[in-house]
């Protein structure tokens, strides 16, 4: 290795060495354009071994490569988030960022998988010698880089993204678990079956259950408008798509996303005609969330056939821009040719693409042009309220569960999966089919009513539903009411197990707010039997309960503790604390001697470790700049002591900061000398002029005048004749007037020469930015006493289109 390196060049040779893993007592010079080694394309970058003088010590995490919400597989063709962060007091000045496919070593460019894409010129840059790798712009303490990887097509298996790390000394630490990250294709079983060889028909029940509470998602939760908009959606054919991922928003899709109205939806839905086999709806919710004991979650029936086996739907969580949950396009058939029995499924927030909003209440911002349908993430934007620095996945804010309840017809499978299929099955054979047109909407039916009979003689039990509307009137639309036979209690051979409780609510305080008592608990009935039956379930529970069993008359009631608080060291030994309340002191007006507060030992990272303990960054400084470009700057504070070691770390950060654009006032070349007067006697006037060569910008004063006039006065015009003498001397003076003119201004003759007029202004050579016009000015006529060096052509220059972009 050379000894010697100017300094402007010493971190991209420190870059080299990681890549290369040559080690030198002192970094070599390398010009900038160094090509690769020729042992194999960049193959070099896969073979770079650790370096520094005490290696790596085993286990130590403090960098990590991270995808986006830490998939196992990716889905050929998506884009990734990727991200390369040390944790603190850990920093990098530099880094290698390759994808790799599995059981390749580098050696030529089909090894590697799939397309980066820098999201930060400033930070990160393509590698000149290797175009697939990443590396850094400009080598300076960093903790985060952050790019994008768009994954390889199908076919391409398992992928290695991985990592290398420049500290203060040269070290590469790719091969750590930590900077390695392993992703596998997503198996194409996951996507919908285009052909169903299912026979007969099924049916399921959709149960929503919406879990966005601001227990869950507490950044800026909408507490008084937060809901569920009406459920909306279809059982449907493989050639009509509601929705889907990377596709655009249809008009019902934009209204029920940005309004929560599926009027729109619905209509889009029953133009498909024969697409659409059961159209699923469900009421909004009034809030998002409330517990299961209070309000049941919304369900809804549909049926699905071989060719309508794919089920969508949509509801918008609001308020909100244009997020919602759903699923697209979800296949009910299995590939044994039967009906699945149960899917469920968890769900996070898409955007619909048509509102640029980032926050629950942004005002409307349409998006010009419409995007397309993409999965919320954590890193959109930092406003956002599912924003996590980290990049973490998304806490799911609802739940989706599809079960079969029953099946019709001819089968073909025809061994049931469990025995609850054979009831179902007998079940729905039992029932006639419902001929209700599409044209009529009904409510729900109503519960069935008590049985008319009290004994086992036959009575009959009834329910009842609402025509909500009649969408063709030369249609009759079907009974509101419905009835049944049924007899009385204990005449049926059905178990009363048909019974559908809710769960138990929690247990009530204990009746006795000092020993002995009793505690109880409720649930209700869900759903009553088929038959009219009374339930025989309990609906309620009691048990004994004990609150504090010294019942003397010094005695205090306290309340549970609290949680610890944080400890109060922020490395090595510190303590944390707790407290709890008295609820009830001593009756006898003594003080009580429960403790309400414990202390424990509390024990942080050693303090050798973190010799930087800083303050949080101050706000950032006003603009240095009142228009215009300048600067901002915010600072922190060292608070931990010398003693613990040195510490590098920048206590000051400057970035830039745009303010609008300064004001640029008119300005106006020098005046010219005054014409000669416009009269040879008597009254006239002389003018002079000046050009604009800068047109006010940005609210910049406007243009004076560029014309002035005054008057002259000769001597008065003699009435008579006017002798040789005098015609000849006036005749020298204008002579001399004219040369005189000609030689300031230059604009017809000069020095021998005769020029022509300027020139049109030239198309300015930028449309924004600042750009330049020019005109010319030729020689018309060059006369025999001309010299060749005093007859030139002129050209003038101007600025033009100053604007920014």
């Amino acid at each position: 290795c050379q000894l010697s390196l100017k300094r402007s060049e010493m971190w991209r040779a420190a870059v080299l060495l990681l890549i290369t893993g040559c080690v030198c007592a002192s970094v070599p010079e390398e010009p900038a354009d160094r090509a690769a080694p020729s042992d194999g394309y960049c193959s070099w970058i896969t073979r770079a071994q650790p370096h520094g003088a005490g290696g790596r010590r085993e286990g130590f995490s403090e960098f990590r490569l991270r995808v986006e919400g830490d998939p196992e597989h990716y889905q050929p063709g998506s884009t990734y988030r990727v991200s390369l962060y040390a944790t603190n007091p850990a920093y990098f000045r530099g880094f290698t960022l390759i994808a790799l496919k599995e059981g390749h070593n580098g050696d030529q460019e089909e090894d590697y998988a799939g397309n980066f894409q820098i999201i930060d010129e400033e930070d990160t840059q393509f590698m000149t010698n290797c175009p697939p790798a990443v590396t850094e712009s400009t080598p300076r303490r960093r903790t985060r880089i952050q790019v994008f990887w768009t994954a390889p097509p199908s076919g391409s298996g398992c992928v290695l993204l991985k990592a290398s790390i420049v500290q203060r000394k040269i070290i590469s630490f790719q091969d750590e678990g930590s900077l390695t990250k392993r992703m596998c294709e997503k198996e194409t079983t996951d996507k919908p079956l285009l052909d169903c060889c299912a026979c007969g028909t099924a049916k399921y029940r959709v149960t929503f259950y919406g879990n966005w509470s601001e227990k869950l998602h507490p950044k800026d939760y909408p507490r008084r408008a937060n809901h569920w908009s009406a459920l909306i959606g279809a059982s449907h054919s493989k050639n009509y798509i509601l929705w889907e991922y990377g596709g655009y928003a249809s008009d019902g899709v934009k209204q029920v996303a940005e309004l929560g109205s599926p009027v729109k939806m619905e209509e889009e839905i029953r133009q498909k005609g024969d697409e659409v086999l059961t159209v699923i709806k469900m009421k909004a919710q009034w809030p998002a969330w409330q517990p299961l004991n209070v309000r049941a979650a919304p369900s809804a029936e549909f049926s699905v056939d071989r060719t309508r086996h794919l089920m969508s739907f949509l509801t918008m969580l609001g308020p909100s821009p244009d997020w919602n949950v759903g699923l697209s396009s979800e296949d009910l058939c299995t590939r044994e040719c039967g009906w699945v029995q149960k899917v469920v499924q968890d769900l996070i927030p898409w955007d619909a693409g048509t509102d640029s909003g980032v926050t629950y209440e942004s005002p409307n911002m349409p998006a010009t042009p419409q995007e397309k349908i993409r999965p919320l993430t954590s890193l959109d934007h930092p406003q956002s309220p599912f924003y996590d620095p980290e990049g973490g996945a998304i806490t799911p804010v609802a739940r989706v569960v599809v079960e079969r309840i029953a099946r019709k017809g001819e089968q073909c499978n025809i061994v049931p999966d469990n025995v609850d299929d054979i009831v179902a099955d007998i079940a729905q054979e039992e029932k006639e089919e419902d001929d209700t047109p599409e044209t009529c909407i009904y409510s729900n039916w109503s519960p069935w009513s008590a049985c008319s009979s009290s004994t086992c003689e036959k009575g009959k039990r009834m329910r009842q539903r609402m025509l909500k509307a009649q969408l063709d009137l030369s249609v009759p639309c079907p009974h509101t009411q419905d009835f049944e036979p049924c007899m009385g209690p204990g005449c049926s051979d059905e178990d009363a197990s048909t019974c559908m409780m809710s769960e138990w609510i929690t247990w009530s305080p204990c009746s006795m707010s000092c020993g002995a008592g009793v505690r109880s608990r409720e649930r209700y009935v869900k759903q009553f039997p088929d038959d009219g039956f009374a339930c025989t379930h309990p609906t309620e529970e009691t048990e004994p309960c004990t609150v504090n069993e010294d019942c003397s008359p010094s005695s205090c009631l306290v309340t549970e503790w609290g949680e610890w608080d944080a400890c109060s060291a922020t490395c090595g030994l510190g303590m944390k604390r707790r407290e709890r309340m008295v609820k009830m002191p001593p009756s006898d007006g003594s003080i009580c001697g429960a403790e309400v507060v414990e202390v424990e030992k509390c024990m942080m990272p050693e303090c050798h470790t973190i010799p930087c303990l800083l303050s949080p960054w101050s706000d950032w400084s006003d603009c240095s700049v009142t228009c215009g470009k300048g600067t901002r700057m915010r600072q922190r504070m060292l608070k931990s002591p010398a003693e613990l070691g040195e510490c590098n770390e920048e206590l000051e950060q400057m970035e830039k900061c745009m303010l609008p654009e300064c004001p640029m006032d008119c300005l106006m070349s020098e005046w010219s000398e005054w014409s000669e007067c416009s009269k040879s006697c008597g009254k006239g006037h002389l003018i002079r002029t000046r050009m604009i060569t800068l047109e006010p910008q940005f609210g910049g004063d406007p243009c004076p005048e560029t014309t002035q006039k005054k008057t002259c006065k000769i001597k008065k015009c003699n009435q008579g004749g006017i002798n040789s003498d005098e015609r000849k001397r006036r005749k020298e003076d204008r002579k001399k007037r004219r040369n005189k003119q000609g030689r300031e201004e230059s604009a017809d003759e000069l020095a021998g020469c005769k020029m022509k007029p300027w020139s049109a202004w030239t198309d300015c050579t930028k449309l924004c930015g600042g750009g330049i016009q020019e005109r010319l000015m030729t020689a018309k006529k060059r006369y025999k006493n001309a010299q060749l060096t005093s007859c030139k052509d002129r050209k003038e220059i101007r600025a033009c289109n100053v604007h920014p972009c």
